[in-house]
């Protein structure tokens, strides 16, 4: 008896496929971006993936163990995940950074939901974006050699110009896996072994080059289509995201349909959104109206199958919800619509008033047409190599009642806070003392890092004359240029420090 074949009903399974199989091969692709990704970015890069790798393989292994589930390891899709994840993030993150990512894609989103084929979006693109919202300074500091830069779609935004080969070969500043040529040459080995199909990405490349052609404000214009697609990860989104088995539709037509859908998701937020790397993003939103296509994008069926006479209708949950999104798109876009002019005039409010603060003797602020025109060379770039990611935002040359010039005021910003971006304002007398410093945006920890805009800190750099001023973490200072750190804000302490050294040097470089 134990001879007799196991006979079932049709369909059979005829393919030599599977799911380990699909696993090694998308791999396989990815490692020519993962070598382009650590012979650009160093060795750096190659501990980030493995660690990512380890912590995604590791979290899976635990979590089958307490569960009492068999061991998945051997399909190989937790390896894809923290690989994936690490080919996501910037080289210079901290080790912790790529650890907590891994985990929470497979632990949250993978493992909670049931495992391999249950989760409802891609477990790697939840994770970065988990990784965004909780680290987001880190994971937007972008190096290269050690030296900070910006990418390709921040020199794309400030200039309207890309040098196309870098981004394309993967030697400008982003991601470990930022090499295009890489990206295309992995994805087009899996189309080659079956592993994905061409609708995905496909469809969502050529609606997100048509809608930055029609909304980008620069036409049919192949130099800048070319720029964009080289950057903010929209091709390792459709090949290696979007076509994620599991969370894309099962039918060509609904993988069109998904890609068209990525594609102008991903094109919306290039073009109008507020941060241009958020591909991510519309491929997690895509992800969650998989369903949805799916039940309205039926597949053939094998034989002959009687038609019901009930007439199939929207979900009244997906209507309800796509009201609800409807009408808070509404809402929350009059509310900007109307108070966007008072917003800008409350910030404009707000500077004069840092302005004010910092240089005292002034009445009025004016621009000085050569200061500016040296604001705008820099470009939008990291200024110099010595100060970490600072911005100079701008200059202005105070004067009093009589029209003499009273000082200078320079607003600098540092990206380098613990919680985001810190803005100062620093003013400075004809002969380069320091007459202040104010604040136009902190965003540090309550009670922590936003004490560097008290008075206790910040008064330290006031009617002091010096070419630049160092940190001091232990305190107790007794030179004119050496700042006591507060005490466990450290990080934030030396963002200010090195943005007021970068206004220093910028005005000693243009207007002394």
């Amino acid at each position: 008896m134990n001879q007799l074949y196991h006979v079932s009903s049709s369909p059979h399974v005829r393919s030599n496929l599977t799911t380990s199989g699909v696993m090694y091969n998308v791999i396989l692709a990815l490692m020519p971006a993962t070598f382009m990704g650590v012979y650009v970015h160093g060795l750096r890069a190659l501990l980030i993936i493995l660690m990512s790798v380890a912590s995604a393989v590791l979290t899976e292994f635990v979590f089958d163990y307490i569960a009492g589930r068999p061991n998945t390891l051997r399909d190989g899709s937790a390896v894809v995940t923290g690989l994936l994840l690490a080919l996501c993030l910037p080289a210079s993150v901290p080790l912790y950074v790529p650890y907590v990512g891994s985990l929470f894609a497979i632990l949250v989103v993978k493992c909670f939901f049931g495992g391999l084929g249950h989760n409802f979006m891609n477990p790697a693109l939840a994770g970065r974006c988990f990784l965004l919202i909780s680290f987001g300074s880190a994971m937007t500091n972008y190096t290269i050699d050690g030296v900070s830069k910006a990418t390709p779609l921040a020199n794309l935004a400030s200039s309207g110009t890309l040098n196309i080969m870098q981004p394309f070969l993967g030697f400008s500043s982003g991601v470990i896996g930022g090499s295009v040529a890489a990206l295309m040459l992995g994805g087009l080995w899996l189309w080659v072994v079956d592993g994905i199909t061409l609708e995905i990405p496909a469809a969502a490349l050529v609606s997100f080059a048509l809608f930055v052609a029609v909304f980008g404000g620069h036409g049919f214009d192949p130099a800048f289509i070319a720029a964009h697609l080289c950057g903010g990860g929209i091709v390792m989104g459709a090949f290696f995201m979007a076509t994620d088995p599991v969370t894309s539709p099962v039918t060509s037509a609904g993988q069109v349909l998904f890609g068209v859908l990525v594609g102008a998701l991903a094109g919306l937020f290039r073009i109008k959104g507020s941060t241009a790397d958020s591909v991510s993003y519309a491929i997690i939103i895509a992800n969650m109206a998989t369903p949805l296509i799916d039940e309205f994008i039926v597949p053939k069926p094998f034989g002959y199958r009687e038609q019901s006479t009930e007439k199939k209708g929207v979900p009244k949950s997906a209507i309800v919800l796509c009201v609800i999104t409807l009408l808070a798109g509404v809402c929350l876009s009059g509310v900007y619509s109307m108070t966007k002019d008072t917003i800008a005039e409350q910030q404009m409010a707000a500077n004069l008033a840092s302005y004010q603060a910092v240089c005292p003797g002034a009445e009025t602020f004016e621009y000085d047409s050569g200061l500016t025109a040296a604001v705008d060379a820099l470009g939008g770039e990291v200024y110099g190599t010595d100060y970490g990611r600072v911005y100079i935002n701008e200059i202005v040359v105070g004067t009093d009642s009589a029209g003499n010039a009273a000082g200078y005021v320079i607003s600098a910003t540092s990206a380098d806070g613990v919680e985001g971006n810190i803005t100062i304002s620093v003013g400075l007398t004809a002969d380069g003392t320091v007459s202040g410093i104010a604040f136009t945006e902190l965003n540090e920890t309550p009670g922590l890092g936003s004490l560097v805009g008290e008075e206790a800190f910040s008064g330290q750099f006031t009617d002091v004359k010096t070419d630049s001023f160092v940190l001091n973490k232990s305190g107790g200072s007794t030179a004119d240029n050496e700042i006591d750190s507060v005490s466990g804000a450290s990080i934030s302490s030396q963002a200010v420090v090195n943005a007021v050294n970068a206004a220093l040097d910028f005005y000693a470089a243009n207007a002394e």
